[in-house]
Parts: structure tokens; sequence; C-alpha cells
């Protein structure tokens, strides 16, 4: 009996030594183009880092290799239209684009819909004509500008004398814009404002002033009101965090202490503000989600990788923040809305 169980021993060894290896799968490879409005904006940094480190772990869980190539558009929109037109001529399996001007979007898609490449539309939002271009193979993944103006103004709103420093009755305050045309600048500028005036009377001084989203610009422009306007002054509304650091450093240099005799908003909650936030040095921001949406652009990417119809929007949302633990990230759900829901929620919510 020993000397059979011992043959069949010998017999599986043989059997399993014969046996075919098991090689796993190898995945695929996709080349994505990533077309991004400006380097030297602090936001979209963060947005661009965050994107690569997510492809890059989502790519070892499903083991495809997601090869992104990112340009960087200079804020000059012919040159970014060349970026974009050199993606799709190299036969790009995807674009995502952070288009300098979203209102030439439409040629962008209708070019990349003649190749077959899908497209991901990231942070400005496009108008909603641009999403019925090719519905099912075009998104627009990203936050509602709208939202962070309403919520700047909340902010100042929600302070113990709603910004009104002086006491008599009126906020007087400057605004510093971001680039011309741009959609967010527009409705951070008109819904921040909008809803402070709900709450008490406002005004403003001499007119908005275009920072460019540039820090170095942002001081300039508050220098010089602090310089012109004194103690008249008392809130500063920036459209975004970088031009608002800017702003800080004008205070400072001016002798002024923000939250002591004049208050600052921004949007984007960077790290450096959040510092700020945690030193009373600041009065508060809000936060642009930039983990969410990149993590979220990143999934939808995939989708249409797959060959998937993906819905016209995918929103995230932004949070208020005026301490620091306001602004830590996590993710979070996003929310789809096909054209008509998107549309219907606009004009229902702010009469558009």
């Amino acid at each position: 009996m020993k000397k059979i169980v011992l043959s069949l021993l010998a017999l599986m060894m043989v059997l399993v030594s014969y046996a075919p290896t098991q090689v796993k799968a190898k995945g695929k490879t996709y080349e994505i183009g990533v077309a991004i409005y400006q380097y030297n904006d602090n936001f979209m940094t963060l947005f661009r880092n965050e994107l690569a480190s997510y492809f890059e772990e989502l790519g070892k869980k499903d083991g495809n290799t997601y090869n992104l190539e990112f340009q960087d558009g200079k804020n000059d929109q012919a040159t970014q239209t060349e970026q974009l037109n050199n993606f799709i001529a190299q036969g790009k399996d995807l674009l995502i684009a952070n288009l300098v001007d979203p209102t030439g979007a439409d040629q962008v898609i209708l070019s990349a819909q003649n190749a077959n490449i899908p497209v991901v539309l990231i942070n400005r939002e496009p108008d909603a004509s641009t999403m019925k271009l090719w519905p099912g193979k075009t998104t627009y993944v990203g936050v509602d500008a709208r939202q962070s103006g309403v919520y700047q103004g909340e902010i100042i709103a929600g302070l113990k004398n709603h910004g009104d420093i002086n006491g008599d009755g009126v906020v007087k305050y400057i605004m510093i814009q971001g680039d011309a045309g741009n959609v967010d600048a527009e409705q951070r500028t008109k819904y921040s404002v909008e809803t402070l005036n709900k709450t008490i009377k406002t005004e403003m001084l001499g007119e908005a002033q275009r920072g460019n989203w540039d820090q170095a610009k942002g001081q300039e422009i508050a220098a010089n009101a602090l310089s012109q306007y004194g103690d008249d002054l008392e809130v500063i509304f920036s459209n975004n965090d970088g031009m608002a650091l800017g702003a800080v450093q004008a205070i400072n240099g001016a002798g002024r202490k923000i939250n002591k005799d004049i208050y600052v908003v921004g949007v984007d909650a960077l790290p450096e503000v959040v510092e700020l936030l945690g030193k009373g040095e600041f009065t508060g921001t809000v936060l642009n989600d930039h983990f969410n949406q990149s993590h979220t652009a990143a999934e939808v990417a995939i989708k249409l990788l797959n060959g998937e119809d993906v819905s016209p929007y995918f929103w995230h949302d932004y949070v208020k923040a005026t301490k620091p633990e306001d602004a830590e990230l996590k993710r979070l759900d996003y929310r789809e809305e096909t054209i008509e829901e998107y549309q219907t929620r606009i004009k229902e919510a702010y009469g558009e």
C-alpha cells in the first residue's frame, strides 16, 4: 500500500511540473492628454498633482497604465488650442481639458469627436450648449462657481458686525477679480456682493480690479486701495486665495490687522490660507475641492476609456472655511446631472 501511495505522489509531481504556468493578463496602456490653462496657478498645481497621483493609484488597482501628458497653456488660448490639436493628431485615447477660454470649447469638442477621442472638461465651466454637442462622450467635472460667491458673502454676513467695522451701516469693499470673461470670476464677483446685500448695504470703492489670479497683482491692487481709501476700506473680496494672499501682504505692509480693522475672503482653501485661518490672520475662504474634483475626473475618464457613456455633469460642492478643520480633505460623493436638470436647478436657485 505504501508503494502505491508513493507512486501516486510521484505521478502528481510530474503532472504539476508539466502544467501550464498561469500568467497574469497584462493591462492596457492608455495615452491621455491633459491641457492646463496655466501652470502658474496654485489651485491648478494642486489639481494636476493629485490627478497624476490618483491615476497612478488606479493603475495599480486595475492593472492598466495611464500615461498622462500635461501641457501648460500659459493662459493663452492660441497656445492651448495648438496643444489640444497636437493631442488629437497624436491619437490620444482621451483628453482632459482645463480651458483658457471655455467659450472656445465647441471647436475642441468637435475636433475630438471627429477623431473619436472623449473629452473631460474640468475647472472652468463651459456653456450648456457645448455639452449638447457630443452627448455621452463629453462631460464636465467641477463645482458651481455661483456657490463659492454665495459662501464668500455669507462668511462676511455671518460676522458679528457683518463686515461693518466703523458702524455706519454700510460695508465698503474692493473686489479683486480673476481674468476677464472667466465664468468663475464673474459669478464669484456677482454672488458674493448680492449675498452680503441681503444682510447689510454695501458700497464698492472704485471699480473691480483684474488681478488675473496672480498673487503679485493682488498685492499691488490691495496696496493701491489701502493707500487711496485708508480706513474706509473694510472688506477685500478676492476671486481666489492666490490674490487674497497678495492682499494679506499689502495689509500687513500697511500696518492693518486682519479681523481687527479689515476682513479678507478668498476661494480655494490653499494650504497657506488654511494656516493663516488657524492663526486668526485670515477671515475666511471657500474650499475649492481639488481632491474630490481630480479623483472624480479620473474615475469618469476611466468610464469613457472603457467605452461607457457618461452624464454631462459631475458636481462637487464648495465648502465654507473659517477654521482649518473646515478645509480637511476627504472623499465625498459627486452629483450627476443631465443638462435639463442643471438648467432647471440654476433657474430655480439663481433665476438665470
